[in-house]
């Protein structure tokens, strides 16, 4: 298996991060306070920098584990904590979100082309195809991964760029660059823009097959961020001098009309295709790495053991076809016509903001109780940047929506799924695990588990302790 060098790495954060419904997030934050949403981005950029770098330690102290932050929380939270946070914060979240992504596809696609097809239906050809491709292993992952989201990230730029220097065939608007300078305007939308950043630790599941993991994990996620931000940047400034502010806030489809006003047709056509883009990038990455997920869960007990089962290609097929069929059957039921997918993203931002939160926690406990383990990488500066980590992904949750009543919606819901995952969490701890519910495992183990040797020699332990007791 070929593994993957630095600009797949940064693919892959990019892929993630870049989504057709961050296009949406990006017009709607611009548009309510003009260039100073810019701030807000850098804000939520720095936090999710803080963020990378604690899961980069996380994963130089426990290298090349499947299951991620999974992993890392079982060695310090234990059994409970770990499912509540991976199950709601990974895989509900992300089938929840990859699902939305799916269906601002058929939205767009068929909004501009008016091509007859139910948008559901578009969405679902457009997901088995992606099955079918991660189905074939991460070389194919790579490829399909490498040209989109390095397409996508060259076309946003350009657009930027030529909306920047005003190179555009359409009317150019005469507007202040600002409509809100104030502080705590700019921090009113770190919320908002945090998703613009969300997804760059998903090179972790990956990082068994990067070359120089060392460097390179670390690395990519950083520049995968940084990347982001430049890119958002030169969009945001291209907004001001083709579409007006007003106009951007109240749009459903930001970058088309960004892409109408700025080239006309040829910018619609442009737009649907960096459409394109964020989708297969974003769901691409997702139908990559939750499977990974999940297979390193599994082999902690805290899923069924089903989901280590990989194919002649080394992919857990099963969580590849758990993942694609949950986003199937959510977009054949309906939600393509959904009135309520930004709210949707949002409640899925809370999810993951809280497991970025267990992951700083989880670097400050580590460093408490093994001080003196080798590190491969070491976030600097002790432990100021985990804990500004922790704090700036309160800040956003608290900044979640700027409708008071709509963020409380979001609140409960969460508490909600939060609620029915203590119970799933408690009931399978408790009769399947049977373990303590706050028990850390340790963290030999937990590495050891990767090895699958570990388990053929404790099912071989368990017989023998078996046939010992029978003849007693």
């Amino acid at each position: 298996m070929k593994e993957l060098g630095l600009p797949s790495v940064v693919a892959t954060g990019v892929g993630l991060i870049v989504a057709t419904s961050c296009l949406l997030s990006l017009g709607q934050g611009s548009g309510t306070i003009g260039i100073t949403f810019i701030l807000s981005m850098a804000i939520a950029c720095l936090v999710n920098i803080f963020t990378a770098l604690s899961l980069s330690e996380l994963n130089a102290l426990m290298p090349n584990l499947t299951g991620g932050l999974a992993q890392y929380t079982m060695v310090t939270m234990g059994p409970f904590i770990t499912i509540i946070t991976m199950v709601g914060g990974y895989l509900v979240c992300n089938s929840i979100t990859g699902s939305v992504e799916c269906a601002m596809f058929g939205n767009t696609i068929n909004s501009v082309f008016h091509t007859g097809i139910p948008s559901n239906v578009l969405c679902i050809v457009l997901l088995v195809a992606l099955i079918i491709v991660n189905l074939n292993g991460v070389d194919m992952f790579a490829k399909i991964q490498d040209v989109v989201a390095y397409g996508l990230v060259f076309s946003l730029i350009a657009m930027g760029l030529l909306g920047i220097f005003h190179l555009g065939t359409g009317q150019v608007v005469s507007q202040p660059l600002v409509i809100d300078s104030s502080f705590s305007g700019v921090l009113s939308m770190v919320g908002i823009a945090f998703f613009l950043f969300l997804g760059c630790e998903f090179i972790i599941p990956i990082a068994k097959d990067v070359k120089n993991p060392r460097r390179n994990v670390p690395l990519g996620m950083v520049l995968s961020l940084l990347l982001v931000f430049l890119m958002q940047t030169f969009v945001v400034l291209g907004f001001h001098s083709y579409v007006t502010w007003s106009d951007l806030a109240a749009s459903t489809a930001p970058h088309i009309l960004y892409g109408t006003s700025l080239l006309g047709l040829a910018g619609t056509v442009w737009m649907v295709i960096v459409s394109v883009f964020a989708v297969v990038s974003t769901v691409n990455t997702v139908l990559s790495s939750l499977p990974q997920i999940c297979a390193g869960m599994a082999k902690l007990g805290l899923l069924p053991d089903v989901f280590q089962r990989r194919n002649r290609k080394g992919v857990p097929y099963i969580g590849t076809l758990m993942i694609g069929g949950i986003m199937i059957f959510i977009n054949a039921t309906g939600l393509s016509t959904s009135s309520q997918l930004s709210f949707l993203i949002l409640i899925g931002c809370v999810f993951w903001m809280i497991c970025y939160i267990i992951s700083n926690l989880n670097v400050l406990i580590l460093r408490k109780r093994m001080p003196r383990a080798p590190r491969t990488f070491k976030v600097p500066l002790g432990p100021l940047f985990p804990i500004l980590g922790i704090l700036g992904n309160v800040i956003m949750i608290w900044n979640i929506s700027g409708d008071p009543a709509e963020r409380l919606s979001i609140y409960r819901i969460c508490l909600l799924v939060f609620a029915f995952l203590a119970v799933y969490a408690l009931v399978w701890i408790r009769k399947k695990m049977r373990i303590p519910l706050f028990r850390p495992m340790e963290i030999k183990n937990v590495m050891a588990m990767e090895n699958d040797l570990y388990f053929i020699t404790r099912k071989h332990r368990r017989e023998e302790a078996a046939l010992k007791g029978a003849k007693s």
